[in-house]
């Protein structure tokens, strides 16, 4: 072979393996822009995921803590808790207000108003003076922390005889108490204060006095199975179930 020949085929040896390299280079080129792109579009809910799983702490999952998930809702429980809450309140305060507003006396009574305490003629007995309405009142009367009677006015007076101590509750809440002067009826009486009784008996516990002035019959009681009482222009006057009649000035 020639010298010339021998160059010849070198120069073709030397440019085919300059353009295998440079068919790799370009190849490599490709692939590395390839991968780049690929980083570069890798979708963000991924990267997103990622960030929230390690903010999340030990625990979280990527779907919790993912965009696509539904927001949580941990104050429903609190809600119904404070909706109870409330409806239990509704019902204490209803069952406070009928305590409150229905108040009635063990006697069935309406409540009164705040009333007083009063000691009676014997030392011993109170009487527990209650308003419950315009010329209403009652009395109980009391000795050792038991209620003895009740007296009531009702549109008029009203009287008791308690083992000779005779008690009377009129029509503005005033209680007067006397002990003895009792005098048995039937019969006609001479009173305090210038007043005659006329004491009849019309039944078994049952007795009519005519209360009688200087102009004839001003009033008259009459029992009906329990003790009655008059306050006759400042002489206060009882007559019992049992005929007995007695008046203090």
């Amino acid at each position: 072979m020639s010298s010339s020949n021998t160059v010849r085929t070198a120069r073709r040896r030397t440019l085919r393996v300059a353009a295998a390299a440079l068919t790799a280079a370009a190849a490599l080129t490709l692939t590395a822009c390839s991968d780049s792109d690929a980083a570069g579009t890798k979708p963000p809910g991924q990267s997103d995921t990622g960030m929230a799983a390690d903010s999340g702490g030990t625990g979280s999952s990527p779907k919790a803590q993912g965009s696509d998930a539904p927001p949580s809702a941990p104050a429903k429980p609190d809600t119904e808790a404070g909706a109870a809450g409330k409806q239990s309140d509704k019902q204490s305060g209803k069952q406070s207000g009928k305590r409150s507003g229905g108040g009635q006396t063990a006697e069935g009574g309406k409540a009164g108003s705040a009333g007083r305490t009063q000691r009676l003629a014997d030392g011993i007995s109170t009487a527990e003076v209650t308003k419950l309405g315009d010329q209403h009142y009652r009395a109980k009367i009391v000795a050792h922390g038991s209620v003895l009677a009740t007296l009531e006015t009702k549109g008029h007076d009203d009287g008791l005889d308690a083992n000779d101590m005779f008690v009377t509750l009129t029509l503005d809440g005033q209680v007067h108490s006397w002990m003895g002067g009792g005098q048995q009826g039937p019969g006609t009486f001479k009173l305090a204060g210038g007043w005659t009784a006329k004491v009849t008996k019309v039944g078994e516990l049952k007795y009519r006095a005519q209360i009688i002035g200087h102009d004839g019959v001003a009033a008259t009681l009459e029992t009906k199975g329990h003790d009655v009482g008059l306050d006759a222009n400042g002489v206060y006057i009882v007559l019992s179930s049992g005929g007995v009649i007695s008046a203090h000035a």
